[in-house]
């Protein structure tokens, strides 16, 4: 049995993980993972930086905008792997292009001075394999060819297949299967930007789909992953298509790269399951740090906080509550589809009191209309709240019930309320993400359901 295997065996025999445990162990591994993919291609946020960002939305310091975006789309590249590894649905091209898409977010120009000092330009297409050939120069001078843009859709198909028929015949370790893949990947670099990102999201989706812990490839140990590359490809030699049909035998320091990072993911695993730290040497110091500037961040946001006015209720009016109740109505509209209730009653209502008696009816955002009634509800509006009611479906084998489901924003002086999942305070300015956005509205549709469910 190997040292992987052992550690594997261990770090089942403990699960269940302790919800606590768990969300430590998932909370580094997200930062850890987020932070060093995208410094190892260049992006300069602290690890800091990144934290406070993909934990809080909240940026501290001086940053670059794009390294912001491209952190966030990171995450959210993250989640979209991880949610499509743990489904039935097969590795296809057209998830990696999806894949790519999400991270590179848009296309975008490139400019670059070549050595005689002429200016010239390229666009990157993001979800799109690329349009023009792309290369990269060694440490000795040399120009090392990637896969050419005619060679790339066929490549890539066989990459795919091959990588479908090798999981099924389980011939490969783990740790073969993933570094085989990556590798055959990078030598194709089917992309014009965002190649890396992308092969070390596909080896996690290896990993993730049996059932394995995720790896980081650190941007600190970035040297030792690319001399491990760097050495396969001087057993499997430069031609394009040699290094994306590269056999396990040629790629042996990669292999035992990727091993090394696997036993370290399992052993932190094992670590957070027992219930020990998983801290590295410096985490303290980074926490410290990180504490540090939230101090810095909330006094300055403190000095400019936010209070309650027209413009702040009609702001979340427009970009809280209606898009919410929007998405809420069509659920509704959706289960009556399927059980067909016999009477429903939805309504959006202003309120000048903390509950949702009375009221004042609104479907739109009317900013602009001179409306006195409708203003006067926005100058004391205390609570919004959207309520649907439905009864008894027409179907006579079926139960009599009725059913209410309420969700509201309540405004105070210096901050409003949500409610659903949240259940969380925010500062005037600031709105809930995307994000929880779809968490409130999938909670909504499960309550529902389930309270349905149960009466019938």
């Amino acid at each position: 049995m190997t040292n992987i295997e052992q550690l594997y065996n261990e770090w089942k025999s403990l699960q269940p993980l302790k919800d606590e445990d768990l969300l430590r162990l998932n909370r580094k591994f997200m930062l850890e993972f987020n932070y060093n993919s995208n410094h190892l291609e260049g992006n300069t946020l602290t690890y800091g930086q990144t934290e406070i960002l993909l934990l809080f939305g909240k940026v501290v310091d001086a940053a670059n905008m794009k390294d912001l975006e491209d952190m966030k789309a990171s995450n959210v590249g993250l989640n979209m792997m991880k949610e499509e590894a743990l489904s039935e649905y097969p590795l296809t091209e057209t998830f990696v292009r999806q894949l790519h898409k999400t991270i590179l977010r848009e296309d975008y120009t490139v400019y670059r001075q070549l050595p005689g000092g002429q200016q010239t330009s390229y666009v990157v297409h993001a979800g799109v394999y690329k349009t023009r050939p792309n290369s990269v120069i060694t440490r000795t001078g040399e120009r090392f060819e990637y896969a050419s843009p005619e060679e790339t859709p066929s490549l890539m198909t066989d990459l795919i297949q091959w990588y479908k028929e090798e999981e099924a015949k389980g011939e490969l370790t783990l740790a073969e299967l993933c570094a085989l893949f990556h590798y055959r990947y990078i030598r194709i670099h089917p992309f014009e930007d965002g190649n890396g990102r992308i092969a070390r999201l596909l080896v996690n989706f290896i990993l993730a789909r049996h059932d394995y812990p995720m790896i980081v490839v650190k941007s600190a140990d970035k040297e030792n992953y690319l001399n491990a590359l760097g050495t396969c490809d001087s057993f499997v030699g430069t031609a394009p298509s040699a290094g994306a049909h590269a056999e396990i035998g040629q790629i042996r320091p990669f292999v035992e790269y990727i091993e090394k990072c696997i036993e370290r993911a399992l052993i932190t695993c094992i670590k957070a399951a027992k219930g020990e730290s998983i801290e590295e040497d410096d985490d303290f110091i980074k926490e410290a740090r990180i504490a540090q500037r939230m101090k810095k961040q909330e006094d300055a946001e403190a000095a400019s906080a936010k209070h309650k006015c027209a413009e702040e209720v009609w702001n979340v009016l427009e970009y809280v509550f209606l898009p919410l109740s929007e998405e809420f109505c069509k659920a509704v509209d959706g289960l009556n589809s399927v059980f067909r209730f016999s009477y429903i009653e939805k309504s959006n209502r202003l309120s000048k009191t903390a509950d949702a008696k009375g009221g004042l009816h609104v479907n739109e955002v009317l900013r602009n209309y001179n409306d006195s009634q409708l203003n006067d509800y926005i100058d004391n509006a205390q609570s919004m709240w959207f309520t649907c009611k439905m009864m008894s479906p027409q179907e006579p084998r079926r139960p009599d019930f009725s059913l209410e489901k309420a969700f509201y924003v309540r405004f105070f002086d210096d901050h409003y309320f949500v409610d659903g999942i949240l259940n969380k305070n925010f500062p005037y300015g600031k709105y809930p993400s995307e994000a929880e956005k779809q968490q409130i509205v999938l909670q909504f549709k499960k309550d529902i359901l389930e309270e349905i469910t149960n009466k019938m």
